[in-house]
């Protein structure tokens, strides 16, 4: 895969990928053609069998500092209309594989709402995280309103849109934002441990638990329930599910295949 705004390793440990945003002196600030090298790279790893778990992360300054203003400052209603960049967000949200976002420096604007999308956050102790459009006269418009509110709860927010304000790695372990914090020098590195340990497991499952999981956000409890069920069936369908029960009947550890 030949990007010009992220490098990408596919296989950057044993199943699993590492995309990296490359664009270090505008903070990884996330232009169209950034944003739809992350979308064409993540439907790629999707298909490929070999990947089951993929890592984002920036550098150790940002994780990526917002949109790309400049982009857009001259545009009016109907040309952002026209332009549908939500799509591609769209697209990115469906990734069917486990997403982990490895945070250090700024993750501000569509850098929160980027790691946001993602499954779970590993973040530096230097992390900051944002929503500052309110200080240009805009809002968030990439579900940072949604994705937040139901991170960090309703008043918390409030706050952060209304005000702009960052709050620290320490506040967003304390809100539920993030998984943990490690030294900025581990950052990577335990996104990539976290990653490996998911992967693992059995790859069918685990896409599956992740839709399931995704669905408590978006359904009444009763309907999440079937869904949940509906996904727990269709796993006894797998040759994981064969395997994975009987290396526990034979007390040994079990491998998956993904089949």
């Amino acid at each position: 895969m030949d990007f010009q705004y992220i490098k990408v390793d596919p296989q950057a440990k044993k199943n699993i990928a590492l995309i990296r945003l490359n664009r270090p002196k505008e903070l990884n600030a996330l232009n169209l053609q950034l944003m739809g090298e992350i979308r064409d790279a993540l439907h790629t790893l999707d298909e490929d069998d070999r990947v089951r778990v993929i890592v984002i992360a920036g550098n150790e300054r940002a994780f990526a500092a917002g949109a790309d203003i400049k982009e857009m400052a001259g545009k009016d209603a109907i040309d952002m209309l026209k332009a549908d960049q939500f799509s591609t967000w769209d697209q990115i949200r469906k990734t069917r594989k486990p997403l982990i976002a490895a945070v250090s420096g700024f993750a501000l604007g569509g850098g929160c709402e980027l790691a946001m999308t993602c499954d779970m956050i590993v973040a530096s102790e230097t992390a900051r995280f944002g929503q500052p459009e309110i200080k240009i006269g805009v809002m968030p418009g990439a579900g940072g309103t949604q994705r937040l509110a139901r991170a960090v709860g309703k008043v918390r927010a409030m706050e952060m849109v209304l005000t702009g304000k960052f709050i620290t790695a320490e506040e967003a372990l304390q809100y539920g934002l993030i998984n943990r914090i490690v030294p900025v020098e581990l950052y990577l590195r335990e996104a990539l441990r976290l990653a490996a340990e998911i992967a693992e497991m059995a790859p069918l499952a685990a896409q599956l638990a992740k839709e399931s999981i995704r669905a408590a956000f978006n359904t009444g409890l009763d309907e999440g329930l079937r869904f949940e069920r509906k996904n727990f069936y269709l796993l006894f369908a797998s040759k994981d599910q064969k395997e994975g029960m009987q290396a526990f009947v034979e007390k040994r550890k079990a491998q998956f295949r993904g089949e």
